[in-house]
């Protein structure tokens, strides 16, 4: 049972990119913490499967298979959650697709892409959701940016970072313009996780997970699970005083500077030179 300061009980939380992954993760611990729940996804399967699950613990739910790129799309959606629940309690802004390719041969029609995906479409469920919340008078959304937001990452991820970038000015200006009206707004910019496109990529580049982990001091990549405390944290009144906070889920990343050495490192540089003796 939780306890009531992370009560969700029959608040409805909107949740995009449900199908798996930290969208999954998020729909589901807002569900055990008592939210009913409106998943959103263009993967209906995957998304079929997170609300039958959430089902099963007697939570109500909305599928649903929206393009968040597009905002004529993200309205239709916001009109059958007003006819289904009546109201938004929390928004999950999850979903979006990046592109990867070196800055001299990005195309402009792919950097519109990407804009158009991770700030254009989040900028509208943002809007939509914050319409409903400033009519009840509260609410919390919380974006997920990424350490590209803030840091360079190199590797083509130029037009990646470009989106993140503004997604956490976004997240700072609605922070701003709603919070005396009682809506929060906070980012969330995790490292690496784990997800079917990231181990594809690590598949296909033997090197780059020990990359990765050179720069996590906590030893491992991210995991989906690894936002359900934070997400249950942001959507409940235990954070009715946080807002316009961009939040690392990063393992220290952040926190080392770029010529430090992780503790996990450390330590087999100790064990080998102790086996050297």
């Amino acid at each position: 049972m939780s306890s009531s300061l992370f009560s969700l009980t029959n608040r409805v939380a909107v949740v995009s990119g449900a199908a798996q992954g930290l969208g999954r993760a998020t729909a589901l611990a807002l569900a055990q913490h008592g939210a009913h729940t409106v998943l959103v996804d263009r993967n209906l399967v995957g998304t079929e499967a997170t609300a039958s699950q959430i089902r099963s613990l007697g939570r109500e739910t909305l599928v649903a298979q929206t393009d968040v790129a597009n905002p004529d799309a993200i309205a239709e959606l916001f009109q059958q959650v007003d006819a289904r629940f009546g109201r938004v309690d929390f928004l999950g802004n999850i979903a979006g697709d990046g592109h990867l390719a070196k800055p001299e041969d990005l195309t402009i029609a792919d950097l519109h892409r990407v804009l158009q995906n991770l700030v254009v479409g989040r900028f509208a469920m943002c809007q939509e959701a914050g319409r409903r919340m400033l009519a009840q008078g509260r609410g919390s959304i919380m974006n997920i940016g990424s350490l590209a937001s803030s840091t360079a990452l190199g590797r083509g991820h130029i037009a990646y970072s470009m989106a993140m970038g503004a997604v956490i000015q976004m997240t700072r200006e609605l922070s701003t313009e709603w919070a005396y009206r009682g809506v929060r707004v906070n980012c969330v910019t995790p490292a690496q996780v784990v997800n079917p496109g990231l181990e594809a990529r690590m598949a296909s580049d033997s090197t780059l997970e020990g990359r990765f982990l050179r720069g996590i001091p906590a030893g491992r990549l991210g995991r989906p699970n690894d936002i359900m405390g934070l997400a249950v944290f942001l959507a409940s009144d235990s954070s009715e005083w946080i807002t316009g906070a961009i939040i690392p889920m990063d393992g220290g990343n952040m926190a080392m500077n770029a010529g430090g050495t992780p503790g996990h490192e450390q330590r087999a540089v100790q064990s080998f030179h102790a086996e050297s003796k």
